[in-house]
């Protein structure tokens, strides 16, 4: 089963011809106008009817294009998300976080003096500003807007904005050098504070800074330390502004800032685990300039070393704590909060880059399986470091095993530094990436959860599609259209990689569909008030080998993996407000499976399917999804000394115990959890 697995690398050439849609049958009439659905493994950037700001010539257009934020309205388990966090730490950290306190604070005086005026505040504006349109709560809008004030008249008449001490930090042989990196981070929050105000003063602002940014002696650009490894996201803003002006000189830029940045087209350029989730794709944002399928191939390459060298694991991510190290590369070793949200970030930057579904087939294994566990289930406290394998969360220091020392696992609102402010971005940026517009003017079904989208497509008209689903946890999907008058597009609907051929529905008609694995349908007619379309992606239970983690496996039913639940004992322990958690195992984890990998139905079975979904399914008392699966316990596998789980037994692992049957839940319930099994030899 190749969920995440490894895609073939590709060429444009070879996009836009995989891409022609291949007829799945005659069309047929369903309500008002022809229904022709098709199927392509990859979407093409085809049309020239695109509504929206798509890539302006000379970078090659991209297939899909972002919806300016405020056009997805998330619904259900993920609007609970949304809310979670506006009450939550990320929602209160003017109140928890001395970065984010806004007297004195070096990004919002208009000499750009005082405290605080790195990394923090931009992490935690970026998503924060996100956060109050996707939710459209006035409270998140109105303090954001003051900050975005502040950070526009900071500007300097030579186009440098921002704090000043950023200016003259400390380079390497002690010398002064300019760090741009924070400046990377804020203009995120610009960008969508301009998308959904229009105020001119950020296309200026940045029109300016990067005017700037010319000056800068090459020798001098991007020098060292974060802001040359991670220059993609630079690149990024670029291009965002040249799309907007068709300022000439911004490619330029874009060329030397490819040029300065650390060389992610030749090798993996850093294993810290936030540099590479986040710079692994710069070769591919280039491609969009330099038009050279080398670039793309360096992204898939760097993701692909990554994840055989250190990805062998359930869960999305790979082992990286916080540098990935040769010999930690089991289901202990862990992956930042941080991480997870800017992998996801890439992945659905990537999606919109190539039209390769595959990224958002990654994108959702780590929102789903690995990103729910890094925060309490009320989403007032997180941790540094989440494993597919960890069962007990306790303040203790566990290096070396896990490479920084100190309190990495208790859950905490006030610590976690980069982590506490860049999480703030997961959820919001993921859910404007539900739904994205085509080149033609169609809407695509990028991701799935429950939502409503108001988009204009093909002639410039509005629609609106409302989604409901219990996806992840069912293979359901039901669309419903309402419009002004009936209007002729293109819906695309993704094919995650794990399905096996779809079933559709449009108007209560079945349309028959070629499709077999990952991919695009793509359905055109003229759509109306009352329309309906309906996908249903059928869920097996699969069983993942993994040879390169001593032979364990992990369990999947569609797009979650499963763990072992674990009694959970939640002590608090005092803070100075919020409270703050270690988790303690009340029941034992060391179990093997006892499994026919080829007929995983005869041992794993599903005994619980809940239709209802709770507002915060990821909790382990909410589970909607319970299986039952034959295992053993393994008595040598036990906690270490310092209390983390103990290496993974290699398979077969011996066992003398009964079998039993143990219960799975989604990965994404499990704080505690055993995720990648050893198999106990018969």
């Amino acid at each position: 089963m190749k969920r995440r697995g490894q895609s073939k690398l590709r060429t444009w050439n070879r996009l836009i011809s995989l891409s022609i849609l291949l007829l799945a049958g005659a069309g047929i009439a369903a309500g008002q106008g022809t229904v022709r659905a098709g199927f392509s493994p990859v979407l093409a950037a085809t049309g020239d009817a695109a509504v929206y700001q798509a890539n302006r010539d000379p970078l090659l257009p991209g297939p899909l294009i972002k919806l300016p934020v405020g056009s997805v309205r998330p619904e259900g388990w993920l609007r609970t998300q949304l809310e979670l966090m506006a009450g939550g730490f990320t929602g209160h950290l003017t109140e928890l976080s001395k970065f984010c306190k806004f007297e004195g604070n070096a990004w919002v005086d208009p000499k750009g003096e005082g405290a605080n005026g790195w990394e923090e505040v931009p992490y935690w504006l970026k998503g924060f500003v996100d956060l109050g349109y996707v939710l459209q709560d006035q409270r998140i809008i109105g303090e954001s807007q003051r900050w975005i004030a502040g950070v526009i008249k900071s500007q300097r008449e030579d186009g440098y904005f921002g704090p000043r001490a950023n200016l003259t930090t400390g380079g390497p042989r002690n010398t002064k050098t300019i760090d741009l990196w924070p400046n990377m981070v804020m203009m995120n929050a610009l960008r969508t504070y301009y998308e959904a105000s229009g105020d001119r003063r950020v296309i200026d602002l940045m029109t300016r800074y990067f005017h700037w940014q010319a000056t800068i002696p090459l020798d001098q650009l991007l020098p060292g330390s974060w802001q040359r490894i991670r220059g993609g996201d630079n690149l990024d803003s670029i291009y965002w502004l040249y799309d907007r002006t068709g300022d000439a000189s911004l490619l330029e830029l874009a060329r030397r800032n490819h040029e300065r940045t650390a060389g992610w087209t030749d090798a993996v350029a850093s294993w810290h685990g936030v540099n590479f989730t986040q710079c692994f794709r710069e070769p591919a944002q280039y491609y969009q300039e330099a038009r050279d399928s080398k670039f793309l191939q360096a992204t898939e390459r760097n993701y692909d070393t990554a994840m055989r060298q250190y990805g062998q694991v359930p869960g999305g991510m790979f082992g990286a704590d916080e540098n990935a190290r040769p010999d930690y590369a089991g289901p202990r070793q862990a992956a930042e909060t941080c991480s997870m949200v800017e992998f996801m970030n890439s992945d659905e930057m990537l999606a919109r880059i190539t039209g390769d579904p595959v990224w958002l087939d990654r994108a959702e294994d780590v929102a789903f399986n690995s990103l729910p566990a890094a925060m309490t289930p009320d989403l007032k406290g997180l941790h540094y470091l989440t494993a597919p394998n960890q069962v007990q969360l306790d303040r203790a220091s566990k290096a070396p095993m896990i490479q920084n020392s100190g309190d990495m696992f208790s859950y905490n609102p006030y610590e976690y530094r980069c982590c506490q402010h860049n999480v703030a971005f997961g959820w919001p940026y993921y859910s404007e990436s539900l739904w994205m517009a085509t080149p033609d003017g169609g809407l695509a079904a990028a991701l799935y959860a429950p939502s409503t989208v108001t988009a204009k497509v093909a002639g410039g008209k509005t629609v609106r599609i409302a989604e409901e689903t219990a996806y992840p946890f069912h293979g359901d999907v039901r669309l419903s259209f309402s419009a002004a008058s009936p209007v002729n597009f293109p819906l695309i609907l993704r094919v995650p990689g794990w399905s096996g051929t779809p079933s559709l529905l449009v108007n209560g008609k079945s349309v028959a569909v070629s499709a077999s694995g990952r991919g695009w349908i793509s359905i055109g007619r003229e759509w109306g008030t009352g329309d309906r379309v309906s996908i249903h992606f059928p869920m097996k239970i699969a069983v993942r080998r993994w040879e390169a983690n001593r032979g364990s496996v992990s369990v999947e039913r569609g797009p979650l993996t499963y763990s072992l639940k674990i009694g959970e004992d939640w002590k608090a322990y005092p803070t100075d407000g919020w409270p703050a958690y270690e988790v303690y195992p009340t029941s034992a984890w060391n179990y093997g499976l006892v499994v026919d990998e080829k007929r995983p139905e005869a041992s794993i079975r599903v005994v619980k399917e809940s239709k209802a979904i709770a507002g915060q399914p990821f909790a382990q008392a909410a589970a909607p999804i319970e299986l039952k699966a034959k295992a053993r316990k393994i008595a040598a596998w036990k906690l270490e000394s310092n209390g983390m789980v103990g290496e993974l037994p290699v398979s077969p692992a011996a066992s003398s115990g009964p079998v039993e049957e143990i219960t799975l839940i989604p990965m994404g319930c499990a704080r505690l959890r055993i995720s990648a099994f050893p198999v106990v030899g018969r």
